[in-house]
């Protein structure tokens, strides 16, 4: 009788990623069920309302935008009757790509190829903000982070066909690495973070500083120049592209900015919207908006004190400065904080202390919110 050979070893890299998906588990299934929550909240909604949960999911607002990237290229504008120009060359193309890709392989359409995207990239958001806090505080606490970043207020984005969930995918899993001395795949995360949003370059800035400190440390290996110097190619890239299409230069992109109306002015803007509220009929409003971005404040503070890694700092204060600070819609900036995630640990570490029951119930409380929430938001004002 012939000798049967021994079985294979498993693969290194595939009974790695086996073992951290059944430890982030119990994560992502909160995760999805907090999302399915949120999205039959939206289909009970739009019965009522005769609205159609698929167009506002996917044909609205910025799907639009990335939809026509992706189906004509870039080129498109709208010139307003003020003169502004609104040019689809604001979007940076990761999105695009990969709906362009997806429709070309499959039968969907570039639209519902977004929502493929966003739904699978806010899996994987979920999965890195949990193997971030779990690096740093534990299972249960990585498992409370990736819930609440689900049940945020206008977690409803992350089920739409925009980018905040691709984003938050890459700079999650970005920081990881780099909080893990895997230089080289942060800097390619980093990369395709750059290529996603212009706030890529807070995911650069924090690769930066833990390459900085690793070498500090005593790492003198190529790995973390490697990575700083791959972290900025894909922002780098696209904007100087659009700079020579635009005949701007350097500050191309930034006038493209300029024609929708964004701008860093430091949150001068942003202030004197908050006290047009406070002036007028809307003063709740805006007691609301002063009682929010103090929360945001706050919370970023206890960062700093239960001494987050320096990378996760610097890249959520980047992230919030950008948000806080920038001159656009006003509207937009609950939605431009969901990238903030680290602001979620501190509340996350504390619910992870409590009895399993109080926590389930607080975090099933902050999910039913959310979804009624943003059933009510995207058949109203919605996100711009």
């Amino acid at each position: 009788m012939t000798d049967l050979a021994p079985p294979a070893p498993p693969h290194p890299f595939r009974s790695r990623t086996a073992g951290a998906l059944r430890r982030a588990a119990p994560a992502l299934a909160a995760f999805a069920a907090v999302r399915l929550l949120g999205l039959a909240a939206l289909a009970v909604w739009g019965l009522a309302a005769g609205s159609s949960p698929h167009h506002l999911l996917a044909e609205r607002w910025d799907s639009l935008w990335y939809t026509r990237v992706a189906e004509l290229g870039y080129g498109y504008e709208v010139v307003l009757p003020n003169g502004d120009v609104h040019s689809n060359l604001a979007f940076f193309p990761l999105l695009p790509w990969l709906e362009r890709g997806l429709a070309a392989l499959t039968p969907l359409s570039a639209a519902d190829a977004g929502l493929l995207v966003a739904w699978l990239a806010s899996l994987a958001a979920a999965w890195g903000i949990f193997a971030v806090t779990d690096l740093r505080y534990g299972r249960r606490a990585g498992v409370c982070a990736a819930v609440l970043w689900g049940a945020l207020p206008v977690g409803v984005v992350q089920s739409m066909a925009y980018s905040e969930s691709l984003f938050t995918a890459l700079a999650a899993w970005s920081l990881y690495a780099v909080l893990t001395g895997r230089w080289v795949t942060a800097g390619l995360l980093a990369s395709l973070a750059g290529l996603t949003r212009p706030v890529g370059a807070a995911v650069v800035a924090a690769l930066w500083v833990g390459a900085l400190l690793a070498r500090r440390a005593g790492d003198r290996s190529w790995r973390p120049v490697a990575g700083a110097l791959l972290a900025p190619l894909g922002a780098a890239g696209y904007v100087l592209w659009v700079g020579r299409r635009t005949g701007g230069g350097l500050l191309g992109y930034l006038k493209v900015q300029g024609g929708w109306g964004n701008g860093f002015d430091g949150g001068l803007a942003f202030a004197r919207f908050i006290g047009g509220r406070l002036a007028s009929p809307a003063f709740a409003a805006g007691i609301g908006l002063i009682l929010g971005v103090a929360l945001v404040l706050w919370l970023y503070r206890l960062g700093f004190r239960d001494r987050q890694p320096a990378p996760l700092l610097v890249y959520c204060g980047i992230v919030v400065a950008l948000a806080l600070c920038a001159s656009g819609y006003f509207g937009s900036k609950p939605r431009l904080l969901l990238p903030a995630f680290p602001l979620l640990l501190p509340v996350a570490v504390a619910l992870a202390r409590w009895r399993t029951s109080r926590a389930v119930a607080v975090l099933a409380v902050a999910a039913t919110v959310a979804a009624v929430y943003g059933a009510f938001w995207l058949n109203g004002s919605g996100p711009p």
